[in-house]
Order: structure tokens, then sequence, then C-alpha cells
């Protein structure tokens, strides 16, 4: 249940403390003193979107902050699940900051807009006008007789399953996209895959390819070259070898006089030595090349093969180039045995389908079942309404696909009148009789929900008197296992209530600010009166009631 709610500087409340109690509440006021702004406070703590506007002027930030009795063990597993302080008492606050930004908390631990929304419907069901049309909404229909018969293993099992068969059928709808779009480029993929196979790219080397190629071009320039290079060290005229070979033997000449002279000898050998060999080299490269046009050719039929294919396949290295034809070869492989696939694919949607169909039969067959007791109980509460001769049902026709809910279309007839035609409720209810209907269904789902704590914002719209009064009466029974609060404009409403709050507004010369207060039993009275009577309080208005008070 709802303990305390605590309000700062939201829209027109500065500060605003809040102690509920179990049993029925009621809260009455003026219209625009502020009982929808109370209502889009708790609102925030429901998750719904947040907007800077709210924040009261003049300050930085608005903060909603609800104190709920957390007795629930699906309250309790939900905080152990998310990793949240389990108390007795949960905390939950929503600020909105100036900037538009907002922050939630459950117990000071931080959470996302999803963990709040699931925590808080556990917590608080507000019932607003707008509310009584989701009777003709097919969802909440849905909904509600999955609460009453207490399927969420086989609802959970058949959602696992629906989404195993729509994955079947995505992959098979791939597997014919991919033969239909392959089957048309089969010649051409094989051609792809024998261009690529036939340049053998593993053992290709464009690098070295290129730099025989630039060779070959220039092999007349390369022999001249070497041979100019060995006529300057070794020439009939010149020979580097003989120089270094009389200066060695002067040197050594003189080793038994001068020592030092044997060093240097050794030296010029060396170097002697190393110059026949590059001469050698020379020579021997030299003879070694020749203008070969043939091979010329080839590297370059070969290069530009290679050159295509790079830019063919938006390729950057022969790495690139190997993978893409690794792929074509798969493709290829893939379109061979497509066949095979798709007739794999297809037994293997059948069967998804079949198993979520099987499921979703068990699932309509418990919300018939549920329907049917969910239609008795409407049905005696609208008798207690002043409905005696009304009559509903819940019509199931299978749809023409299955969705991720089953395989229901859930529509609710009704007919508020003895031998009435049975018809859409959302067609033939008139306001004050979707209010009744709506107000049995949420008696009845309340027991099975155990929602701690439900609001009611003007369910007696449409309704007055003698209705309204049986209205209390009901919601007073519910009260009995979940917290009621309802938000009323009728006095038969109010002096029904255990515990009673008034919204008013104060307005001086700087601001307008809405208050809440709970009244004792002769501010009941006088309160109650002014609903009755209106601007001029009569003493006739405060007997009635007192006599409504009881």
């Amino acid at each position: 249940m709802l303990k305390e709610l605590h309000i700062k500087n939201y829209v027109l409340i500065e500060s605003l403390d809040i102690e509920l109690s179990m049993g029925y509440t009621v809260m009455t006021g003026e219209t625009g003193a502020g009982k929808s702004i109370i209502l889009g406070a708790l609102g925030l703590l429901q998750g719904v979107r947040a907007d800077a506007r709210t924040i009261k002027k003049g300050s930085k930030k608005c903060i909603v902050e609800g104190h709920f009795i957390a007795e629930n063990n699906d309250i309790q597993a939900f905080l152990e699940a998310n990793d949240i302080d389990n108390e007795d008492i949960c905390i939950i606050r929503r600020e909105i900051l100036d900037t538009g930004k907002s922050r939630a908390f459950v117990n000071d631990t931080p959470v996302t807009l999803s963990v709040l929304r699931e925590l808080s419907a556990l917590f608080i069901d507000i019932h607003s006008q707008h509310q009584n049309l989701l009777l003709g909404r097919e969802h909440f229909l849905i909904d509600t007789l999955d609460s009453v018969a207490k399927n969420a293993l086989l609802k959970s099992e058949y959602a696992q399953s629906f989404k195993e068969w729509k994955e079947a059928e995505s992959r098979l709808a791939e597997l014919k996209e991919d033969a239909q779009q392959d089957n048309s480029d089969y010649d051409f993929l094989v051609f792809q895959l024998q261009q690529l196979s036939e340049l053998d790219l593993k053992n290709i080397d464009i690098a070295a390819l290129e730099d025989e190629a630039k060779m070959l071009r220039h092999a007349e320039d390369i022999k001249s070259a070497l041979y100019q290079a060995s006529n300057a060290l070794d020439s009939e005229d010149v020979s580097v070898s003989s120089i270094l070979r009389n200066a060695t033997q002067s040197l050594d000449s003189i080793n038994d006089v001068y020592p030092d002279a044997e060093a240097i000898s050794q030296r010029l050998s060396s170097c002697r030595i190393e110059i026949d060999d590059i001469i050698g080299e020379i020579l021997r490269k030299a003879d070694s090349i020749e203008y070969d046009a043939e091979r010329l050719t080839y590297i370059d039929d070969k290069l530009s093969a290679i050159y295509s294919l790079l830019k063919k396949h938006e390729a950057d290295s022969i790495e690139e180039l190997i993978q893409t034809k690794e792929n074509i070869q798969r493709r290829i492989e893939r379109l061979e045995d497509i066949e095979n696939l798709i007739e794999k694919a297809t037994r293997e949607a059948e069967k998804s389908k079949k198993q979520c169909l099987e499921i979703a039969a068990q699932l309509t067959k418990i919300r018939q079942k549920a329907a049917r007791e969910v239609e008795s109980h409407i049905l005696k509460s609208l008798i207690e309404l002043g409905m005696p001769h009304a009559s509903l049902s819940f019509n199931f026709t299978p749809r023409k696909q299955p969705d991720q809910s089953g395989n229901d279309n859930v529509t609710l007839l009704f007919s508020a009148n003895r031998d009435g035609i049975l018809q859409d409720v959302t067609q033939t209810a008139s306001g004050g009789e979707l209010s009744r209907l709506m107000l049995a269904l949420k008696t009845f789902i309340s027991s099975h929900k155990n929602l701690p704590t439900i609001i009611f914002d003007e369910i007696d719209t449409g309704v007055s008197g003698t209705m309204a009064e049986k209205m209390a009466v009901q919601m007073k029974q519910m009260a009995a296992h979940s917290q009621v609060i309802c938000i009323t404009h009728l006095p038969q409403i109010a002096a029904m209530g255990q515990h009673h709050f008034l919204v008013y507004k104060e307005e001086t010369s700087q601001t307008t600010a809405t208050h809440i207060r709970e009244l004792c039993r002769e501010e009941r009275i006088t309160e109650i009166a002014n609903m009755l009577s209106g601007e001029k309080l009569t003493q006739a208005a405060i007997e009635n009631a007192k006599t409504l008070l009881g």
C-alpha cells in the first residue's frame, strides 16, 4: 500500500506531504483545486514521460517520492532480481531537472524507467476516466483474462514458442530470397570463381612480379651499366685489382725493416680479394640478364589480371581476394545445396508453427474458462450497481495469424437491457454504464492481481444519486483487501470513505499553491454539505451530510 506521498516543486505544489492508510480513502475539492496535479505526480512514480514544464516556476527540480509497504512476494522477488535493497518500506523517488532530464531511484538505487514501470505496476493501479475505453481494447481484455487465469507460465512458454516460430520463418524466407537471387547469379558466380582460381592467388607475390617486370623492361640498360661498372674496375687500361696487388707487394718488401707495413698490406689484400669477388659477381649478373619479351608479356598480363580483380572486388590485397574467392565458393556450394536447405528449413518452420498453435490453443481454452468466471462476477456486481437486466459475454474468434499474445481476437459484448442484442461494449454502453462496468471489472481483478493500491479518478462519471452510493459500496468492499483511493465530485461516494482528504488551492499576491489535508468529522460534514448544496451552504445540506455520514 501507499503509506506516504511527498511532492516538492511540482506544478502548483511547493511542498506537500500526505500520510495514507489502508481502507477506503476519498479525495474531494473544487474543480481546478489540483486533484489532477496529485495524480500527475503519482504518474511520475509510474514512469510516465517527464516534462521540465511541470517544475514549479523558479525551482531547479521537482521531486516526487512514494513510500510503499512491500509485503507482496512478487515485489520482493522483483527487487531481488534487479539487485535493489529489499526492505519493508520501498521508497520510489523520481526527480525532474529543469534541463528536461529525469532520474529514478528505488531505495536509493538508480533504476531505468522500464524497471520503474514494472515495479510501480506491482504497487499501484490508477484508473482515470479515459480508461473506461480500455474495455474496447483487445489486449486489455486479454491481459485481464490472463491475470484471472494466472497463466503467466503458459504465456511465457507461448512467447518463446512464438519467437522460435518467427525466427524459423525468417530463416526460411532468407533462404528463399537467397535462392532466388543466387539462381540468377549462378553462372556469374561460377565465372568469378574461375577467374580467381586461374591466378593461383596463394602463390602470387605482387611486389616480386612488379620488380621482375621493371627489370625486364630495362634489361639492356641494366646489362650495359653492369659491364661499364666491371670495366671501370678491371679494364686493359686500368685494373683496380692490379693496382692493389702492386701496392701490397711494395709494402711486403719493407716488412723486415718496417713492421707496421704488414698490417696495411693485409688490409689491401682483403680489399683486392673483395674487388675481385665484386667484379666476378657483376659479370655473372650481367651475363644472366637477358631481355625476354615473352616473359615480360606474361608478367604484364598477370599483373593486369590481378589489378582488374582487385578493382572489381574492391579489394586492397591478395589476402582480400583470397577471402572473396572463399566467399564465392561458399555461395556456390550453398546454392547447389539450397533446395535441401529450404526443404529442411520448411520442415522446421512447420514444426515450430504447429507447436506454437498447440500452446495457443491451450491459452484460448484457459482464457475462455476465465472469461466465464469474469462474466459471472461482473453480472453479479452489475445487479448491485443497478443493472439487473445487463448481459455480457467475451467473444472469441481466431486470428488470421497468431501474434505475440496468442491466437485470440477478443471483444466484450454488452447489453444493459432485458433481451437486448449483445454488441461491442464501446458501441452500446453509455458513459455511466462504462463506469459501472469498469468498476465491477476492477473489483474482480484486484482480488486476483493482489494490487496493494487502486486509485479511481472520477470513476463516478455519468452516475449520480443512489447509483453513486452503490458504486461507493463496491469500492468499500474492494478496500477490504486493497487500499482504495477515490477522487470524486459526488457526496454519496465521499461520505462512504473511511478517510477523507480535501484538495484546495490558496492564492496570494505572489503565487498560487495547491494543498491537501485530512478532514475531521465536523470538516467532513461541511465539505459534503458544500458538495450537496453548492455555493450557498444550507442547513438542509448539513443535515443531509450528517445522514450520509451515518
